[in-house]
């Protein structure tokens, strides 16, 4: 078999590689755009975790609500609080990144620069980690987001899918897990203290916030109005 013969062949099997790969990741992308997602990957994970520990009886709370019964107060704090560009960037602030370059340099340690976007990436498709591979394919999944959803089906995905405290996803069930209310009825200071606990609403409470959870609520609030209220989210 000549060198050019392997060659060839070899190139149809990349070709058909990565068409299928294209597939696999394509489909399920443009499925979601108009399909609530029953479960994201990092429930799954949770899940998964929850059976190996044997806590059976802890369940995973998690309901789908649309964009219309949201409350325009919770849409605004957790873009005030994780990704104040949401609105004009396209997947990524590279902005933040460098930043976060350089308090690394300073301090030696790399802080989250994660937009919206790529956390509704690395949350409906990838796993928990920090590893080069899955920072690659939440890079490539966000761009696929960016192109085929519009801004809006991103937030609204975001808001359904993040988790706001042990096993409870999504501003749903949140609202009724920490206010005994509808999603749609939240204030501003209940808005300020669900997107608080984001960064790590496995140790943060919203129900009973520490001083620093209050705080950032706060800052958060504050940020809110500098944007302009919920009209800052208009043109999604």
């Amino acid at each position: 078999m000549s060198r050019q013969t392997i060659l060839s062949r070899a190139g149809r099997i990349l070709r058909r590689a990565l068409l299928a790969v294209i597939l696999v990741t394509v489909t399920p992308v443009i499925g979601l755009r108009w399909v609530p997602p029953p479960t994201s990957a990092f429930m799954l994970e949770k899940r998964a975790a929850r059976l190996i520990r044997g806590e059976r009886h802890k369940t995973i709370r998690y309901r789908w609500i649309g964009w219309g019964s949201i409350s325009p107060d919770v849409r605004l704090a957790v873009v005030a609080s994780e990704d104040q560009k949401f609105p004009h960037h396209r997947g990524f602030d590279f902005e933040s990144i460098a930043e976060a370059v350089l308090e690394k340099d300073a301090r030696g340690r790399l802080r989250g620069a994660s937009t919206i976007s790529q956390q509704v990436a690395r949350n409906l498709f990838l796993w928990p980690g920090r590893s080069y591979l899955r920072k690659g394919l939440e890079a490539y999944f966000t761009v696929l987001l960016e192109l085929l959803w519009p801004k809006k089906r991103i937030l609204e995905v975001y808001l359904n899918v993040a988790e706001f405290g042990d096993g409870i996803y999504g501003v749903s069930a949140a609202a009724q897990a920490f206010f005994g209310k509808r999603p749609a009825d939240l204030g501003r200071a209940e808005a300020a203290l669900l997107a608080a606990v984001l960064p790590n609403p496995r140790r943060l409470h919203a129900r009973n916030p520490s001083a620093y959870v209050r705080e950032r609520a706060r800052w958060i609030e504050e940020q809110m109005i500098q944007l302009g209220g919920p009209a800052y989210l208009r043109s999604l």
